[in-house]
């Protein structure tokens, strides 16, 4: 049995199931090759079949466009937009490449606080399980000896949920005790800096807002959060020479993670759209300041494509 046919099926599916719904997708990185305690982000080979899917099959939008589409009823069938969230590296030097042969358009959120050379928490805390030279680790004074990629994966996702909802302070502190006890070296910066920021702006792709250090926004006082939005606003506006008007809730699920307070703020301070990580595609009855996206992570084109007009069965 051919595959192309039932792209074709799979598209005019999308049209039938998917008038006025827009699909935003989430990415984080684009590596240049695989990384075990990173399966499922995508190599460079994944993301580029991944664009030529999208290209040919869908509708991809720039974010200001769908906002347009959604708010006059007037999307064009199979429409999606590309995010990224977090400010990586490897979005300019790996991802945009691959986004610029397809013409594909994009928006990139980046945590300004560590765009100075300093990785997020949760990279600098997976780096340490990550290290093969390192066969034991010390976790606040338990011995634990580090086997294969599986188990090196398990602990870190269970001290990255263990630390994820404490304060800002609290959890670097937490991260930085880490490192001492363990001796460990920092890895090279993972984020983009100003200029290349201003790069990536310069080379086409749309720069949004997702606060200064990554915080789970509704731990956070009314005056913090509006510190943390409003100060990564002004920060890229600054490093990108133009407007920042989109912004990506840290975490990002609704209730959880960011409540009506951070909405609040967003809108006041000049945003036009912000997204969540709930899942699903949006509608022109979704507010531009609760949009949803999903992530793909299908090893398969097929799969792939039918994850994506499954998606169309969601409600806005």
């Amino acid at each position: 049995m051919r595959i192309l046919p039932m792209h074709k099926l799979l598209q005019l599916a999308g049209k039938l199931l998917g008038r006025n719904k827009l699909s935003i997708l989430i990415y984080h990185q684009v590596l240049a090759e695989h990384d075990p305690m990173r399966p499922s982000e995508p190599t460079a080979e994944v993301f580029d079949w991944h664009m030529r899917l999208l290209q040919r099959y869908f509708t991809p939008l720039s974010l200001d466009d769908a906002l347009h589409h959604l708010q006059h009823n007037s999307l064009p069938a199979n429409a999606v937009c590309v995010t990224f969230d977090d400010g990586y590296l490897n979005n300019l030097t790996v991802a945009q490449p691959i986004l610029a042969k397809y013409n594909i358009p994009a928006t990139v959120y980046i945590a300004t606080g560590f765009s100075q050379g300093t990785n997020m928490w949760n990279d600098r805390l997976i780096y340490l399980f990550a290290d093969t030279k390192r066969q034991q680790i010390n976790l606040q004074g338990e011995l634990i000896t580090l086997a294969d990629w599986p188990q090196r994966r398990e602990l870190a996702q269970q001290w990255l949920m263990k630390l994820k909802y404490l304060p800002i302070d609290q959890r670097l502190v937490a991260v930085e005790n880490l490192y001492q006890e363990n001796e460990a070296a920092e890895q090279a910066p993972l984020m983009m800096n100003p200029n290349e920021i201003k790069q990536l702006a310069a080379a086409g792709v749309c720069i949004g807002a997702h606060t200064i250090n990554h915080p789970i926004l509704k731990v956070l006082s009314p005056a913090e959060q509006q510190n943390e939005i409003v100060q990564s606003k002004q920060q890229l506006e600054q490093w990108a020479e133009r407007p920042v008007t989109h912004f990506a809730y840290p975490n990002g699920v609704l209730g959880r993670d960011f409540d009506e307070t951070a909405v609040n703020i967003v809108q006041n301070a000049g945003f036009d759209s912000a997204v969540t990580t709930d899942w699903g595609v949006s509608t022109g009855e979704n507010s531009v300041f609760k949009l949803k996206r999903f992530t793909p992570w299908d090893r398969s084109r097929l799969k792939f494509h039918i994850r994506l007009v499954n998606r169309y069965w969601q409600k806005g």
